[in-house]
């Protein structure tokens, strides 16, 4: 949270000084006639540093920070010392024409450098997933992919505000940047709420899981029961047909298989000995419903019991129907919607106002 925080600062502060630099707000109000700090440069190693910690990877990662943090002061550092140097050597107008020459050199630096940072955390994110089973039993990071595309079209915006701002002699470019402005402003919004809502939600699902006493980090279970297969079946239903999918029922629930979003016919295959063509003629048979119906039944009934309960008053209804083994949370709204005619939303609270 803490890295998620300041990557969020880093950008608003680089767009609030932006603002304030063009409508002369720091100009004339310190020995220095011109300041503008990096922030831009500190962006990506927070994304870095955040990215490294949410996947639980941070103890076998470099530390980038000890390198960039060092960098960036350099930069203040550097920046202040030329001022100084030429603010006594030329007029004020050509100190702001060198001065934003010099910044340009600076910012392709950080430009570069960002865009490395950012390349290999994406490599991290993409490549090493067998890295990090663990979180993406309870995050798909489908939001972060979708942050790592639309900061590439902020890069974009980035780099051709610089081609402008060179083509232009560095004089009368700042429309150029407009649109990275506006750009990253939105940006930062979006980041900040989906970072809340899924590290809440994260938390949440956590406890939930930990409460049921279950452990579902992407294995499924090696705990098989042994049903006879030698038996052939037709479409009229028998004892046989029964029985065995009693023993089914009592393994899934035993199990808690139905927990396991991306649990199949293929999955319960494995661990019964049938073949998934036997185990649907069973379960349709039996159960009158299709194999999703019948698991998604026993979902449904999981998660009336966590909307329910008071431990869970304040959670999330996103948390509770991911962990009763939906995949999505639209998943959950329309299952559920189906099978009782009420949302999540309104059950709750039609059945707490009965009680």
């Amino acid at each position: 949270m803490l890295y998620l925080n300041l990557l969020i600062l880093a950008i608003s502060l680089n767009n609030i000084q932006s603002w304030a630099l063009e409508n002369e707000l720091l100009q004339y109000k310190f020995a220095l006639d011109y300041i503008q700090i990096p922030w831009h440069f500190l962006a990506m190693p927070f994304l870095y540093m955040f990215l490294i910690h949410y996947l639980n990877l941070a103890k076998k990662s470099y530390k980038i920070l000890k390198v960039i943090i060092p960098v960036f002061l350099l930069l203040i550092v550097s920046q202040i010392s030329f001022v100084i140097y030429y603010s006594d050597t030329v007029s004020n107008e050509n100190l702001a024409y060198t001065y934003e020459r010099y910044t340009s050199f600076e910012e392709i630096f950080s430009l570069v450098t960002s865009l490395s940072i950012f390349a290999y955390s994406f490599y991290i994110l993409y490549k090493k997933e067998k890295l990090f089973p663990k979180i993406l039993s309870y995050d798909n990071l489908k939001w972060i992919y979708t942050f790592f595309m639309l900061t590439t079209v902020g890069y974009v915006l980035w780099i051709l505000a610089l081609i402008i701002k060179i083509s232009m002699n560095f004089t009368g470019f700042i429309f150029s940047y407009y649109p990275l402005r506006i750009y990253t402003t939105v940006l930062i919004y979006w980041l900040g709420y989906q970072g809340l809502k899924q590290i809440r939600v994260l938390k949440e699902r956590k406890n939930i899981r930990k409460s049921l006493l279950i452990d579902l980090n992407g294995d499924f279970s090696v705990d098989t029961i042994k049903l006879s297969s030698e038996e052939q079946f037709s479409e009229n239903l028998t004892e046989r047909q029964k029985e065995q999918f009693n023993e089914i029922d009592s393994f899934i629930r035993a199990k808690k298989k139905f927990l396991l979003p991306k649990y199949t016919l293929q999955h319960l295959s494995s661990d019964t000995e049938l073949s998934s063509s036997t185990l649907s003629l069973i379960i349709n048979n039996v159960a009158k419903k299709s194999f999703t119906d019948y698991l998604n039944e026993m979902r449904i009934e999981q998660a009336k019991v966590l909307l329910l309960d008071s431990n869970y008053a304040n959670y999330t209804i996103t948390s509770i129907g991911l962990e009763s083994g939906f995949n999505s949370k639209s998943t959950f709204y329309t299952a559920f919607k189906k099978h009782t005619g009420y949302t999540p939303f309104e059950f709750k609270n039609v059945s707490l106002a009965v009680n």
